[in-house]
C-alpha cells in the first residue's frame, strides 16, 4: 500500500466504498488522516465501523475538510456532493489525486498516463509489458487492474503506468505524467460533459497539469487529437510533443494480439512512449510478439476448424467496434445490446468485412433494419442463439466476432460478465479448451 505524509493530520470525507474508494480510505487512514466515509450499502459502511467516522458527507459540513473523495462514477455534472463541497471550499478530487499528491514520498519514480475514448486498456497493457519485459520495476493501474494507491510503491527507478478516464481526469489536479498520450477521441460518455468540446476538454487536461519539460504523444487518426497536439505543442519546446505514425512501425504481422490497424496505432504509441523511458528496439521488438493482449478486447477465444472466434465484449460503442472489423476480411459479426445512439455509422466502411451479422439484445431490432440493406442478417435476440447460428454458417478462414457496439446492461452486469459468456458458450459448442 501507498502511504504518505502529505495526509498525516488533515480530515478527508470518502464517498463510495467499492475498490477504489475502500483502498482512498486505507490510504488516508495508514497515512494519519482523519476519515470520515459512506456508502449506500450497509456491509461496506460496517467495514469500516471504528476506524472511520461513518457519515454521508452530503449531511455534515464539510467546512475545514481537506478534500472529498469520490468514485469516478459519481456525475459531478448532477450529483449534490460537487455543489455541496463548492459551497465549502472542499476540492472534489479521485484516487488518482491522492496518487499524485502521495509522489513526494515515495521512492525516484517516473509516471506514464494514457488516455483516450478507445485502445487506452490495450496501450496501458501493453507499455507495462514492454517495461516488464525489459526488467524495468513497473506498475499498472488507474482504470485497468488493482487501484495505484493499494499496491507496493516501487523500488528507484520504476515506472507507474496509469490508464485514465475523463472521470479521473476530472477528478485529478496534480498528477504531471512524465509522458502523458492522448490516442483517440471520438463522441462518448456525453450525459456527463457540455457536449463533445467538453469531453474533449477533459481529456486536454491531463497536459495542461504538466510541466514544459515532460512528454506529450498523440495519435494522429482524429482531427480532434490533432487540434489538443497543435495546441501542447504552442506550450512546449522541440522534442517533448510527439505525433506517431503507425505506418512507420514495421512488423505487425508478428504480433498475433495487435491485428488491425487500431492495434498498430495503440502498439506505435506504446513503442514510442518505451522509448521515451529509454527502451531500445532490442528490449520492445520481441515483447510486442510476446504479448497477450487483455480478456474481452479483440481476445481470441479458440480457433476449431479453421474458424476463429474472438471476444471483443469491450468494444460498448461504435467507434470502438469499426476497428475490430477492420481487422479481419470475413467476419461473422456478433452485435448488440444496449445502445449508445441510433445508428451503426462508424462502422460502416468495414461493412463489407462482415460476411453475415446476428442482432442480439435491445439494439436487435434497430441494427437489423440498419444492417439487412447491406449484409444478410439473423435476428437472434439472444448470445447463445447468436454463436449457434454463427457456427453453422462459418467456413475455414472466417472469424467469429462478438463486438456489439453496445453496453451490456440490457442483459448482462457488464460487458465482462457478456465475454465470459460467449467464451463459454464458444467452448461448450465446439468443445474448445479455448486459448486462455
Amino acid at each position: 500500500m501507498i502511504v504518505s505524509s502529505a495526509f498525516a493530520g488533515k480530515r478527508y470525507a470518502v464517498l463510495g466504498l467499492a475498490r477504489s474508494g475502500l483502498t482512498s480510505v486505507e490510504t488516508l487512514l495508514a497515512s494519519g488522516a482523519q476519515v470520515t466515509a459512506w456508502d449506500n450499502r450497509e456491509e461496506a459502511r460496517a467495514a469500516l465501523e471504528g476506524r472511520a467516522t461513518i457519515a454521508d458527507p452530503l449531511t455534515i459540513d464539510l467546512a475545514g475538510f481537506d478534500g472529498v473523495v469520490v468514485s469516478p462514477g459519481v456525475p459531478l455534472n448532477r450529483h449534490p456532493i460537487a455543489d455541496c463541497a463548492r459551497a465549502a471550499g472542499v476540492p472534489v478530487i479521485g484516487d488518482i489525486e491522492l496518487f499524485a499528491q502521495a509522489r513526494g514520498d515515495l521512492p525516484a519514480h517516473r509516471v506514464v498516463a494514457i488516455t483516450g475514448t478507445n485502445g487506452k486498456s490495450t496501450t496501458t497493457a501493453l507499455v507495462h509489458h514492454l517495461c516488464k519485459s525489459a526488467a524495468l520495476p513497473v506498475r499498472m493501474g488507474g482504470n485497468i487492474g488493482l487501484p495505484v494507491l493499494g499496491q507496493e510503491p516501487l523500488p528507484a527507478g520504476g515506472v507507474y503506468v496509469l490508464e485514465l478516464s475523463s472521470y479521473q481526469i476530472d477528478l485529478t489536479y496534480g498528477l504531471a505524467a512524465d509522458v502523458a498520450a492522448l490516442i483517440n477521441l471520438s463522441p462518448d460518455h456525453l450525459d456527463r460533459y457540455d457536449g463533445f468540446a467538453g469531453y474533449a476538454a477533459s481529456k486536454a487536461r491531463l497536459f495542461a497539469m504538466q510541466r514544459a519539460d515532460q512528454h506529450a504523444v498523440f495519435g494522429r487518426g482524429d482531427p480532434h487529437t490533432l487540434r489538443i497536439a497543435g495546441e501542447v505543442a504552442a506550450t512546449r519546446s522541440a522534442g517533448f510533443v510527439h505525433v506517431v505514425d503507425p505506418a512507420a512501425l514495421a512488423g505487425q504481422a508478428d504480433w498475433p494480439s495487435l491485428q488491425g490497424p487500431h492495434n498498430l496505432q495503440n502498439a506505435a504509441i506504446a513503442v514510442e512512449i518505451a522509448r521515451l523511458l529509454g527502451l531500445g528496439e532490442s528490449q520492445w521488438r520481441p515483447a510486442l510478439q510476446s504479448f497477450k493482449g487483455l480478456p474481452h478486447r479483440m481476445e481470441r477465444v479458440a480457433e476449431v476448424g479453421g474458424v476463429l472466434f474472438i471476444n471483443d465484449s469491450k468494444a460498448t460503442n461504435p467507434a470502438s467496434t469499426a476497428p475490430a472489423l477492420a481487422a479481419f476480411p470475413r467476419i461473422h459479426w456478433i452485435v448488440g445490446g444496449l445502445p449508445k445512439g441510433d445508428d451503426l455509422d462508424e462502422c460502416a466502411p468495414f461493412f463489407d468485412h462482415v460476411v453475415a451479422a446476428y442482432t442480439i439484445g435491445e439494439a436487435g431490432p434497430r441494427f437489423a433494419e440498419i444492417l439487412e440493406p447491406v449484409m444478410p442478417v439473423s435476428r437472434s435476440e439472444m448470445l447463445c442463439d447468436a454463436v449457434s447460428q454463427a457456427i453453422a454458417a462459418a467456413r475455414p478462414g472466417d472469424v467469429v466476432m462478438l463486438s456489439p457496439a453496445c453496453a451490456s446492461f440490457d442483459q448482462f452486469r457488464d460487458f465482462e460478465a457478456r465475454g465470459d459468456a460467449f467464451r463459454q458458450i464458444v467452448e461448450a459448442l465446439t468443445g474448445a479448451p479455448g486459448e486462455g
